[in-house]
């Protein structure tokens, strides 16, 4: 009996690689068919779908396409209940209490007894009893006949079923809709054509999504979003996005308002134009939380405000419509924008225009922490930009540090010799740091210089010495500390406020030592005191400014590896 062909778009499993049909038919110079699939692994595949000039398919993913005969070792997947059966449900073994069993993360090294296993066994065969169920990897391609799967499992609220052979949404939805209190679902690593009609009543609990790695479009997810009323949360990773916006957008309406989802992750893909996130994600009115870690923005535009007081960015881009916001993310509070191409200060300006309210920012990984000129006063410069920054690159924003930063900021810009309209144009929060503060770069005739210069008095120059082994002693005689610290492999001298927090300041003395972020945790501090004793600056303590320490200017430290 002949074997049976897929469909275009069907799912398949050979040789260990997933994969999409594209192309079902002979190939020109060849007898037979042909099974044309485009590998989601691109490393399988050799071409775009062309052989000899001839095209007989597209990619997604350049050069990820193959052709294979069919063939009976190509799985074309099971059911959700076949792939569950199989994972959940195991006979017991019976028979003796303990059985002798091989921990497969030691590569079958490492063979183990235990006891009880049938017990489990029956536990895990009630599949009714399930609440969060994993199916990664599994082959699961198509849904079950209705009911069946509301019957076997309908308590389940967490649902994994990344890397599988599901072609679409419309499969998605006819497990879903089985599963009335689904709440959380993972579709990592799988290939989704968009349905012309989808079940809305298949994702009306549904909280949070995980579509990394899918190569779903913003538009697509647009699409079915609102098929989902109750969706907080939805990661977009690593699914090569370049741009948001499609070559069919449109301008949002009050009627395309989501007032639900709270976080988007677009971790890893290849974002370039913050303009372009904004315009795209304008309909999502109460979103909070925004990761654009790993990818390409260079600059962040200072919005504008028209006539009929819209947001329209400086780029000319109009992000405006009917309900426009001057604001375009007036609820964020978290921004993720490490590892991205951002080298100007005025890209930080921006932040407060397009984010009033925002609390959480990260910024590591960026050139502008490179800058030769300001590399020390990165951070302070920072929180002084934007005035509701709580936290900056993982580390608290204490009320000492926003004031010291705050005038430190001012002294900087009063040193440049600007103009009034320069300050302005230039340093947007020089105003309202300048009322804040009773600031004034006007030197007062009776003032000693000394007095004038506050925030240059403010900052200490500590000495950090880096060990050549594991931490340093104890204790040592006064005169043998000075050997000690010439043995040292490397020295830095740091400029830094006394109301640094220990964890900030931490931070600070591995990224000028260069510590790889392999070893950074297990690098601790010392400091080393007057009588040659070496004070470890203990964890549980690291919330704490150097001033509560006890560190002065000309402090000496030690960077060492703790190997207890």
């Amino acid at each position: 009996m002949p074997q049976e062909l897929p469909s275009i778009g069907a799912r398949l499993s050979h040789s260990g690689y997933l994969g999409t049909v594209r192309f079902v038919g002979p190939v020109d110079g060849t007898q037979g068919v042909w099974l044309g699939v485009e590998w989601d692994d691109p490393k399988r595949g050799k071409h775009d779908g062309i052989k000899d000039g001839k095209r007989y398919f597209t990619c997604l993913v350049p050069n990820s396409g193959s052709f294979i005969r069919p063939s009976p070792n190509i799985s074309y997947g099971v059911s959700f209940l076949a792939a569950l059966s199989a994972k959940y449900i195991e006979v017991p073994h019976g028979g003796e209490a303990s059985e002798k069993v091989i921990l497969g993360s030691s590569g079958g090294a490492i063979e183990v007894e235990a006891v009880g296993l049938d017990k489990i066994r029956s536990k895990l065969a009630h599949l009714e009893r399930l609440r969060e169920v994993s199916l990664d990897n599994e082959n699961v391609s198509k849904a079950d006949p209705p009911g069946e799967i509301r019957r076997t499992c309908p308590g389940v609220r967490g649902l994994d079923l990344s890397k599988n052979l599901i072609p679409g949404w419309d499969v998605v939805a006819a497990i879903a809709v089985e599963l009335p209190d689904l709440r959380r679902l993972s579709l990592r690593r799988n290939r989704l054509q968009l349905s012309q009609r989808l079940d809305a009543s298949a994702f009306h609990r549904l909280e949070e999504l995980l579509l990394n790695a899918t190569l779903t479009s913003w538009d697509e997810f647009q699409a079915i979003l609102p098929c989902m009323p109750a969706l907080k949360s939805v990661e977009l990773g690593y699914n090569r996005l370049r741009l948001l916006r499609g070559a069919h957008e449109r301008k949002s309406g009050p009627e395309d308002e989501n007032v639900t989802l709270q976080s988007v992750n677009f971790d890893g893909n290849e974002l370039e134009s913050f303009a372009d996130i904004c315009t795209a994600t304008n309909n999502l009115t109460v979103l909070q939380r925004l990761v654009l870690t790993s990818n390409a923005i260079a600059q962040i535009p200072l919005p504008s405000v028209n006539r009929d007081g819209e947001i329209a960015t400086t780029s000319g881009v109009d992000v405006g419509g009917p309900g426009v916001r001057r604001s375009l993310f007036p609820e964020l509070r978290h921004l993720a924008l490490a590892f991205n191409r951002i080298a100007s200060w005025s890209d930080i300006d921006a932040l407060p225009h397009w984010c009033p309210q925002l609390e959480s920012l990260t910024l590591a990984g960026n050139p502008i922490l490179d800058d030769p000129v300001h590399k020390t006063h990165v951070r302070p410069f920072a929180i002084a930009k934007i005035p509701s920054l709580k936290i900056l690159d993982g580390a608290a924003v204490s009320a000492k540090e926003r004031t010291d930063s705050e005038l430190l900021y001012l002294s900087y810009i009063s040193k440049l010799g600007l103009s009034d309209a320069e300050k302005r144009a230039q340093h947007p929060q020089w105003d309202a740091l300048s009322s804040k503060h009773g600031f004034t770069d006007a030197p007062t005739p009776s003032a000693p210089q000394e007095a004038q210069d506050t925030l240059s008095n403010r900052l200490i120059s500590v000495r950090i010495y880096a060990s050549v082994g594991g931490p340093p002693p104890h204790s040592l005689p006064a005169d043998e500390v000075e050997g000690y610290l010439g043995a040292c492999r490397a020295a830095e001298t740091l400029r830094v406020l006394s109301t640094m927090s220990v964890r900030t300041f931490r931070l600070k003395v591995l990224k000028a030592f260069k510590v790889p972020k392999a070893q950074q945790n297990v690098a601790r501090l010392w400091m080393v005191m007057p009588d040659g004793h070496f004070v470890a600056l203990d964890e549980e303590y690291a919330g704490r400014d150097l001033s509560w320490w006890g560190v002065e200017d000309g402090a000496t430290f030690v960077l060492a590896e703790n190997t207890s």
